[in-house]
């Protein structure tokens, strides 16, 4: 697959939505989606993502993350999403777009990268496992809404 990864700029944000919303339905949370074009333009300045781009220049894939501190390990980066469109997957994007941000996190000093999986997404589960991540089952999400 001829695919280029670059990091988003605010022109890909409509398509990203529609990923993003894509993503939502596939994790069964399309009732937690709550963000919109304008949030995002108004947010831009937060919003740190890869995009995987085909030939014709369709976006296909993304990766958002973020900086963050870990009293644990220092300075690490934080995985939001990894997502590939279900017609592109197993073609080696997930993996390019996660290289990505290893890569980007070695260059920026990073000590750790975190993100989360669906106990139940067995094929992520085993894409992480198979680059060496250590999946725990001790921590849950906490989410308290600030608006």
């Amino acid at each position: 697959m001829n695919i280029a990864v670059r990091p988003a700029v605010e022109n890909d944000f409509f398509e990203l939505l529609n990923l993003i919303k894509d993503f939502a339905d596939f994790e069964n949370c399309s009732d937690k989606m709550t963000n919109s074009l304008e949030q995002m333009k108004k947010e831009k300045d937060f919003f740190n993502c890869f995009v995987a781009v085909n030939k014709s220049g369709t976006i296909i894939g993304y990766v958002v993350y973020f900086f963050c501190y870990h009293t644990w390990a220092g300075k690490s980066l934080y995985m939001d999403d990894l997502y590939v469109k279900d017609s592109f997957r197993g073609q080696g994007i997930g993996t390019e777009l996660i290289k990505k941000v290893i890569n980007f996190g070695k260059e920026k000093n990073c000590h750790k990268l975190r993100w989360q999986v669906s106990s139940w997404n067995k094929p992520a589960v085993s894409f992480y496992k198979s680059l060496g991540a250590n999946i725990d089952h001790i921590e849950k999400n906490c989410d308290l809404l600030l608006d």
